[in-house]
């Protein structure tokens, strides 16, 4: 099985520890390779420093069973012609698919086999990282039937352009946007690109963005006041009636993330700058794990894949200081005289 492509990648786990917290990552560092071998070695922490650490962990084989190639083919072959969303996704809170058009025959089946899936996918990482699904929230299981490249989505909605996730979820407060991907395609490769960590964009282009002021700070609160938790209270009540209604709830936090990864997909001179600018080649079969609010990325083409998101509490992590939260809160703190100093810039 090929590892995946990657620009300027040296392969070298130890090289791709190196980088500090707040430093951001370097080009041709973000993505780790666990092999079987390596993950039979990793202890139970190791892939989730990586994570915490903005690598894209990397499989080249899946490390669970897919769902039969039955299911596999059926989803291949009626799915592209029943979509009547972007994607076909189940809701575990709701125990319902949405974005198909099918009989209830079609409806049960798709949502049984996303249904499962995610349910693999939920059992290998407590095996292998509890400490970060330990209370988390499981969200979508979504198959994605259609080529990316060329889809003329509206740009907010293109996976075709660079991004960090946020604002899809509902209020996440800081809480970490988890997902993970496998490539189901028999033959094609999926092909991703990224321009590095949040850390490294937002000293980039926090203040194009409108997520730092003038000074290099955070241009807005980080916690929610008064007003937001009287908000997210009315949206836990109308949740308690139908749980997709989270999706509603905001906050301080998630409307600065939700700036930057509007201004990423909009600014046409972000979108055509190519610092640190990454391609990566996903084989068939292989599969790939991230925290897409810290790590930006783009599906460039590729048709067929499973993508599983969760939200992974805040209180979980081994090393929170890297969190966008936290690297938030930690521009807040910096003294206006010297967050606009170019020296401290770079070093944000």
């Amino acid at each position: 099985m090929r590892l995946p492509q990657s620009q300027g990648y040296a392969g070298d786990p130890v090289r791709a520890r190196s980088i500090g917290p707040h430093r951001g990552i370097l080009h041709g560092m973000i993505l780790e390779v666990f092999d079987e071998s390596r993950l039979a070695e990793a202890d139970a922490f190791t892939l989730g420093d990586a994570l915490e650490a903005h690598r894209i962990v990397h499989f080249p084989t899946c490390p669970f069973p897919l769902p039969p190639q039955t299911d596999l083919d059926y989803l291949r072959q009626e799915l592209p012609e029943r979509l009547s969303l972007k994607n076909v996704s189940y809701h575990p809170e709701a125990d319902r698919v949405r974005g198909l058009q099918g009989d209830a025959g079609d409806q049960a089946r798709v949502r049984d086999i996303l249904r499962g899936h995610s349910d693999a996918v939920c059992a290998f990482l407590d095996a292998h990282m509890g400490h970060l699904t330990r209370d988390w929230r499981v969200g979508t299981c979504s198959f994605r039937p259609i080529q990316e490249k060329g889809r003329n989505l509206k740009p907010h909605a293109s996976n075709e352009l660079v991004h960090i996730d946020a604002g899809a979820y509902g209020a996440t407060n800081g809480d970490r946007i988890f997902r993970f991907f496998v490539n189901v395609n028999p033959s094609a490769d999926r092909v991703w690109a990224t321009k590095g960590d949040f850390a490294s964009l937002l000293a980039r282009h926090g203040q194009a963005a409108g997520v730092l002021d003038g000074s290099g700070q955070p241009s807005g609160a980080i916690d929610k006041r008064a007003a937001d938790h009287l908000f997210s209270g009315l949206i836990s009540g109308l949740a308690r009636l139908n749980p997709s209604a989270r999706v509603l709830d905001s906050s301080p936090y998630d409307r600065l993330m939700r700036r930057l990864h509007n201004y990423m997909k909009d600014d046409r001179a972000f979108r055509e700058d190519t610092t640190g600018l990454e391609t990566l080649r996903f084989p068939p079969g292989s599969a790939w794990m991230v925290f897409t609010d810290g790590v930006s990325h783009a599906s460039l083409e590729g048709q067929f894949a499973f993508v599983t998101t969760c939200i992974v509490p805040r209180s979980n992590l081994r090393h929170p200081a890297r969190a966008p939260y936290e690297v938030l809160r930690a521009a807040a703190t910096v003294p206006a005289q010297a967050a606009s100093s170019p020296d401290r810039r770079t070093r944000l």
